[in-house]
């Protein structure tokens, strides 16, 4: 017998069992697919509970403006940051003047997206197109306010006052939406579809 005909049956063994094992342990082992991720961040989102922020800087929204490359980008840059200066300035004040004035109750409740959506009456079906939305429009905060324009809430009403109870509160905020998806575009999947197309609704 020689060597090599001694460990061969062994080895084979440790060889299949090894091949085995890494055909067991492999797909416990790879990555989380795209979609997955996708709908794991999406449900974690969903019930994640709101807790206000602490100042009102903090709920406002400023528009996305598509820049322009321009030959001195430093000089570029100042001007963008006095513009947002101006803008916060003008959103505290307007912010003071609304508080003074009869302008709704910022949201202090709790709840989750997911606690809204259902008690807004919205089809769970639904949820994935309100979730896309909400997330850009508002970052789901109840009391987003946009810094030069006004509108509220997690969809952005504006004027804020056209909705019905208050424009902060998410489930009045969510009903006001969804009759607005309806009435406008037939469904929720058709404003998601229209949202998509122009980043705006």
């Amino acid at each position: 017998m020689t060597f090599w005909s001694r460990f061969r049956a062994p080895l084979a063994v440790v060889a299949v069992a090894g091949f085995l094992g890494a055909a067991v342990v492999a797909p416990f082992a790879m990555p989380v697919a795209p979609a997955e991720a996708e709908t794991m961040a999406f449900k974690a989102r969903i019930h994640q509970e709101f807790v206000p922020n602490e100042t009102a800087d903090a709920d406002l929204v400023y528009t996305d403006v598509v820049a322009v490359q321009l030959p001195d980008p430093a000089e570029v840059k100042r001007k963008q940051e006095a513009e947002k200066a101006a803008k916060a300035a003008e959103a505290a004040a307007a912010t003071s003047n609304q508080s003074s004035s009869s302008a709704p109750p910022k949201y202090s409740g709790g709840g989750s997206p997911a606690e809204w959506m259902a008690a807004a009456g919205i089809a769970e079906s639904d949820w994935g197109y309100v979730d896309y939305i909400a997330s850009r429009e508002s970052g789901w905060n109840p009391n987003a306010t946009n810094a030069s324009s006004g509108a509220c809430g997690l969809i952005q009403a504006l004027p804020c006052s056209k909705v019905p109870g208050s424009g902060y509160d998410p489930v009045d905020n969510l009903r006001w939406a969804t009759g607005y998806a309806v009435d406008r575009y037939g469904s929720w999947a058709a404003a998601y579809d229209f949202w998509i197309s122009n980043h705006w609704w």
